[in-house]
């Protein structure tokens, strides 16, 4: 699998921060207090704008097919030349738009001003209806480990949280299904060309992400409404098809988000016991 250089190093130098910090705090005991540690979970949306290479390649795979056949000579009755026709039926079907809504749970900690989370993202599943046997339709998932920190301390009520992340993407395609897939490498035709049957199903190709994002946060504790931007680096690969591989390698499948999120944020240890004795 090919990863940009850039994501690779931003990722092996941010685990790598990560593993130092936890290494310090092992050895000083007293780096944190385990009691002062508040959970936190969040809910948001957010419009997200396609890189358009990564539009072009969803497009180019759902929609760029046709009916394969053989030609056989007429004397011999052998095969003698594989021939490639395009399906009137994929022009009934409209092209899918580069942007779509991102939906987002976030499970995760704060440490006074340091915060680290656990982003799963998804979307709703798109949908283009055509005269075909099926219809053409996509939708991706993924997660992400994100590290932020309160520029304006702990508890304000405005504050500006600046994060960034590693994690993974999958992108799910669904064919139309009444038409072959053709690839053609050159040589012989008879030889070289590749017909794949599809089914009707869902093929995945997956990607490692970099994500960054900033948000701005208003917070009456213990909850917090914040509106936020940021970009998310992906780097998508070839898809499988029926152990064929389709598409393009490395394909920039970036993506613009901006959004809001609702947040709440639990008791410590510390501020229970505090509730308690009063």
């Amino acid at each position: 699998m090919r990863i940009s250089k850039t994501v690779f190093r931003l990722s092996a130098l941010l685990i790598g921060l990560f593993a130092a910090t936890e290494t310090f705090a092992d050895a000083e005991s007293s780096f944190y207090e385990k009691e002062h540690i508040r959970g936190f979970i969040s809910v948001g949306g957010d419009y997200r704008n396609m890189n358009s290479e990564h539009i072009k390649y969803i497009n180019r795979l759902l929609f760029a097919g046709g009916k394969g056949f053989v030609v056989e000579d007429a004397a011999s009755g052998d095969s003698t030349k594989a021939s490639f026709v395009g399906d009137k039926a994929l022009s009934s079907y409209d092209h899918f738009d580069d942007y779509y809504l991102g939906l987002h749970v976030n499970i995760g900690a704060q440490y006074k001003q340091f915060l680290t989370w656990f982003d799963v993202n998804f979307m709703p599943t798109q949908v283009s209806e055509g005269d075909g046997a099926t219809d053409a339709s996509w939708f991706a998932y993924g997660a992400d480990w994100m590290f932020g920190w309160k520029l304006f301390g702990e508890n304000t009520i405005i504050n500006l949280i600046p994060a960034v992340g590693i994690g993974f993407n999958l992108l799910n395609l669904h064919f139309i299904n009444s038409y072959d897939i053709l690839s053609y490498d050159g040589g012989a035709i008879e030889d070289q060309i590749t017909v794949t049957d599809m089914r009707n199903r869902y093929y995945s190709t997956f990607a490692m992400t970099f994500n960054t994002e900033l948000e701005l946060r208003f917070s009456i504790d213990p909850i917090s409404i914040g509106a936020y931007a940021g970009y998310r680096f992906i780097r998508y690969n070839e898809i499988e098809v029926e152990d064929v591989e389709y598409g393009s390698s490395d394909v920039n499948g970036d993506t613009f988000f901006i959004g809001a999120r609702v947040t709440w944020t639990f008791l410590s240890p510390w501020q229970k016991k505090q509730r308690d004795r009063l």
